[in-house]
């Protein structure tokens, strides 16, 4: 039952998780593009460089989609470091 119950959280968290990370993208999207620029982010996440930006843009188009932030905050190249 533990095992049931623990489970179902963890999957409940994972489904959430682009929920949240859509409310994030539009409380930084100053211009409302739907896209995030390296300053854009760097409001959230200060001490984020150019260089880490451009691991997180990976279509190169300088501006972190919805589905590249996600990726990114899973893989921790975006953490709180301000």
């Amino acid at each position: 039952m533990k095992t049931l119950a623990l489970t179902t959280a963890a999957i409940a968290a994972l489904a959430a998780a682009p929920v949240l990370a859509a409310g994030f993208a539009a409380e930084v999207d100053a211009n409302g593009n739907g896209t995030l620029s390296l300053e854009e982010l760097q409001v959230a996440y200060p001490a984020l460089t150019e260089e880490t930006f451009g691991q997180i843009d990976v279509n190169a188009d300088g501006e972190a989609d919805l589905e590249e932030v996600t990726a990114a905050q899973e893989s921790g190249l975006l953490v709180n470091n301000g």
